[in-house]
């Protein structure tokens, strides 16, 4: 008799042993799963927001019309109603002033993000020659860029200049 309970016993065991080891590798694969999204989640963000950036800080009036409409396809909201209500009067401004502007993202870095929405801190540099600067001059730009997932995309909702 005690054989037998002894041969139930290593059974029961085993199949403990296996449903324990199959929820944990279920777990632990779950929980490596849910870190990949949330870092591709994080890397398209940033991508998004560098794109943004760059479109936002490169304007040529040769072609401003394809450049300013580089910046409305990455907007989204107030952000989007705004640039697309002075677009005329900047395509004659910067026509005007013969303005080029070369933009080039130095660093960008993640504030806050959820599933739906996120704040990125971008540094860009560019150079910008113009009537009034024909060899051109550096400037530097700190932007604050509110962005929000639609349609499978992250989109720009907010620019702000910060310190």
């Amino acid at each position: 008799m005690s054989r037998a309970l002894s041969g139930r016993a290593g059974t029961v065991g085993l199949v403990v042993a296996t449903v324990l080891t199959t929820a944990l590798t279920i777990w632990l694969s779950l929980a490596l799963y849910d870190q990949h999204e949330t870092e591709q989640r994080r890397q398209d963000i940033l991508a998004a927001a560098r794109q943004s950036a760059l479109n936002f800080t490169s304007l040529d009036y040769r072609h401003y019309d394809r450049d300013s409409a580089n910046v409305l396809e990455g907007a989204t909201g107030d952000f989007k109603k705004q640039f697309a209500a002075q677009t005329e009067e900047l395509t004659k401004l910067v026509a005007e002033n013969e303005s080029v502007s070369e933009g080039q993202v130095l660093e960008a870095g993640m504030v806050r993000s959820d599933e739906h929405s996120a704040r990125v801190l971008v540094v860009a540099d560019s150079k910008v020659t113009n009537t009034a600067a024909p060899k051109g001059e550096a400037r530097t730009y700190r932007l604050q860029l509110d962005l929000v997932y639609r349609n499978g995309r992250w989109l720009t909702s907010d620019v702000e200049f910060v310190g």
